[in-house]
């Protein structure tokens, strides 16, 4: 698949009431798997027209077969049982949530969970989803994957302890579940790869909010560039486009973390064996492009400048005096536009319409066209 891809976009979208309605149904016991999956099947169909419809270069099947972006993985492994949870009922441990909705954020965080065994496959994380797609695709579609590093969150220090002495080691038995998935999906023809790999994100926060210093955040940069790269290398491949998605959460237009790219780019851009970097500049929370510095030659930046977490359009022309920005650290030639990240990274979704997610889709695909021909 050519790396020119100029109007991209994150991977999830808004999820149909009719879809929610038969999965609430299924987990009831009310409806059975064939039915929800038809459900499922046909939602996708939908949503493909939409993005057909938009011009967007790159197609996803929206997520729609998972309750949250994470969730295709944690879905398909053994070995696991539900988090623990607070006084109020939420996952311990939960992250907190910002803006103007946080409170309705912090009251539908999706389900976590620990391992309390060793961690196996009961089924692929994402084949179903690529088998689907290449089927029905009308473009070039891509398979959004969580970087392992997200599943730190499994190791719990008293539940897993007979089953894993430490994070590290379930670290790795799930590495290895990604290597044959990724082969499988390389043996399918899947032509676009993305991994969503956030816990950047916890670093930038601890330096933003003063908890480490930025020269002291090197031993865990170096571990989440060793984990991606694993995957990362097999993922690559001719023919095949590789991303890597970095923002600062994502959940009921609500975020997670703010601060500038500064404290992890160096590492992250210029380690970090990707083709594309599709990443989060849609507000100031982000900071300035200047850590793009750190972006070495023939990479492609994807700026994530149209907000998914509201439904207002943004200004075509702000966007394309955003992108020559950019041009000042990436050659125009190495840059792309997208979302800053994707609509429903939980099946709940952001706080915007269908008809607005549409129309932000194709802003995407317009400024793309006016700055790239």
């Amino acid at each position: 698949m050519s790396d020119i891809i100029r109007a991209d976009q994150v991977g999830s979208l808004l999820r149909p009431p009719a879809l929610l309605a038969a999965r609430r149904a299924f987990e009831a016991g009310a409806l059975p798997a064939e039915a929800l999956r038809a459900a499922e099947d046909a939602a996708i169909g939908e949503a493909i027209a939409l993005q057909a419809e938009t011009g967007i270069q790159v197609q996803s099947d929206g997520e729609f077969r998972r309750s949250a972006w994470g969730n295709g993985v944690v879905d398909s492994l053994s070995g696991l049982a539900p988090a623990p949870v607070d006084e109020r009922g939420a996952s311990i441990p939960a992250r907190r949530w910002h803006g103007e909705h946080g409170d309705l954020a912090q009251e539908t965080v999706p389900q976590h969970y620990v391992a309390t065994g060793k961690i196996g496959l009961k089924h692929r994380f994402a084949l179903d989803e690529a088998r689907f797609l290449k089927a029905h695709a009308t473009a070039p579609f891509k398979i959004t994957i969580p970087s392992p590093s997200m599943f730190l969150r499994l190791y719990n220090s008293t539940l897993s302890a007979a089953a894993y002495a430490g994070p590290d080691e379930l670290l790795s038995d799930l590495v290895d579940l990604y290597l044959e998935e990724i082969d499988a999906l390389h043996a399918l023809g899947v032509p676009y790869l993305q991994l969503d790999s956030l816990r950047y994100i916890d670093t930038i926060d601890a330096v933003e909010k003063g908890r480490i210093r930025a020269a002291d955040a090197r031993g865990t940069l170096e571990r989440l560039v060793e984990t991606d790269n694993r995957v990362l290398a097999r993922m690559k491949q001719p023919g095949v486009t590789r991303g890597v998605h970095i923002c600062r959460g994502n959940h009921r237009s609500s975020w997670g973390v703010a601060g500038s790219y500064e404290s992890v780019a160096e590492m992250l851009l210029g380690q970090v064996d990707t083709d594309r970097f599709l990443m989060e500049f849609d507000t100031e929370r982000a900071g300035g492009f200047e850590p793009l510095r750190f972006v070495p030659p023939g990479k492609t930046v994807v700026l994530g400048l149209v907000t998914t977490k509201s439904g207002v359009p943004e200004d075509p022309d702000h966007l394309r005096r955003r992108i020559d920005e950019a041009a000042k650290y990436v050659p125009l030639d190495h840059l792309a536009i997208s979302p800053q990240c994707g609509f429903a990274s939980t099946e709940l979704g952001n706080l915007l319409t269908v008809e607005e997610e549409k129309r932000k889709l194709a802003l995407v695909v317009e400024v793309a066209r006016k700055v790239w021909g």
